[in-house]
């Protein structure tokens, strides 16, 4: 299968780098990498061995079967677009992308052309996540009642087209949507920007009502000199502490205190053999395009919420 990637700045990088190492196993051919700054390009295609483009669009006239997308999330459409349009499988860092409306145009292209569109909620693919589903599944921890998610660390200020709702809260959205199987159907938000030069929100405070009835809340910034990935999950039974970085897992209940055994795997290069092996057999991807979407919405709505100061509904 022939590759690329678009944009490889610190994500697109590290695409480039597991397509690299797939590449030496067989399973795929890297054709290149594209970027608007050449010179990063050329660095990167050189430590991968592969081509550097300037433009993206050569990637499309060297025929890849399918590609990551890396870029500012305000050129999300622009460039999926027109990989799809040309009938190139697409994965899209998360989130799809700026507003609910180019997301929905995206989705629709790709059920058009028949491709594969998988959006980038890494968090899915973590092990520790993925045994607490296993575990929710079992019923261990009962009926889930609330879940509550830290996801803070030091300022960012090469990401500055949206702030940390879209950028980073979406990924405790998607990951409790996909714990509790369950869309949310209101939000109420607090968010300000303290300190980010480009005026965007570097604090929220995020309340989510699910359709089962289950709550959450997410707390996010990049305020904080140390970065913290964490998710509690309370239940009928029990207790849950989740880890993301250091990929862990700890349950309680009234008798009993589990240490998960996980086997720890780099989640993103789980995300590529997933999106791969969906081009390659025509699967549905485990995230697609419509929960990249409820994300998106999600956060945007939770956006409108900090503005007026009240609770809106997601629909």
């Amino acid at each position: 299968m022939r590759v690329g990637v678009v944009g490889v700045g610190k994500m697109g990088y590290h695409h480039a780098r597991i397509y690299s190492e797939l590449a030496k196993e067989g399973k795929v051919e890297l054709i290149g990498v594209a970027d608007i700054n050449f010179e990063r390009a050329k660095e990167v295609a050189e430590t991968f061995k592969t081509r550097a483009f300037k433009d993206y669009r050569e990637l499309i006239k060297e025929g890849v079967d399918a590609v990551s997308i890396a870029v500012p999330t305000s050129l999300h459409r622009e460039v999926t677009m027109d990989f799809i349009e040309n009938e190139v499988s697409v994965l899209v860092e998360k989130p799809i992308a700026e507003s609910i409306e180019s997301a929905q145009e995206i989705i629709k292209a790709a059920k058009k052309m028949n491709v594969v569109l998988m959006v980038g909620h890494v968090e899915r693919f973590n092990p520790a996540v993925l045994k607490l589903k296993e575990t929710i599944e079992r019923g261990m921890l009962g009926e889930i009642v609330t879940m509550t998610a830290k996801r803070v660390g030091p300022m960012v200020t090469r990401i500055s087209d949206v702030g940390v709702i879209i950028d980073l809260a979406v990924h405790d959205i998607d990951v409790m949507s996909f714990l509790t199987t369950s869309r949310v159907i209101e939000v109420y938000a607090k968010a300000r920007n303290v300190k980010h030069p480009a005026k965007v929100e570097d604090y929220a405070l995020i309340l989510l009502s699910f359709e089962n009835g289950a709550n959450g809340i997410i707390e996010t910034n990049r305020l904080t000199p140390h970065k913290t990935r964490t998710l509690n999950v309370v239940g009928t039974e029990g207790i849950a502490y989740l880890d993301y970085i250091n990929q862990e897992l700890t349950l309680y209940n009234e008798e009993w205190i589990y240490k998960a055994k996980i086997n720890k795997e780099e989640p993103l290069k789980l995300e590529i053999e997933h999106f791969l092996e969906c081009v390659k057999e025509g699967k549905k991807p485990l995230v697609g395009g419509e929960e990249g979407l409820h994300a998106l919405k999600v956060a945007v709505k939770a956006l409108e919420s900090s503005k007026k100061d009240e609770v809106v509904r997601v629909s």
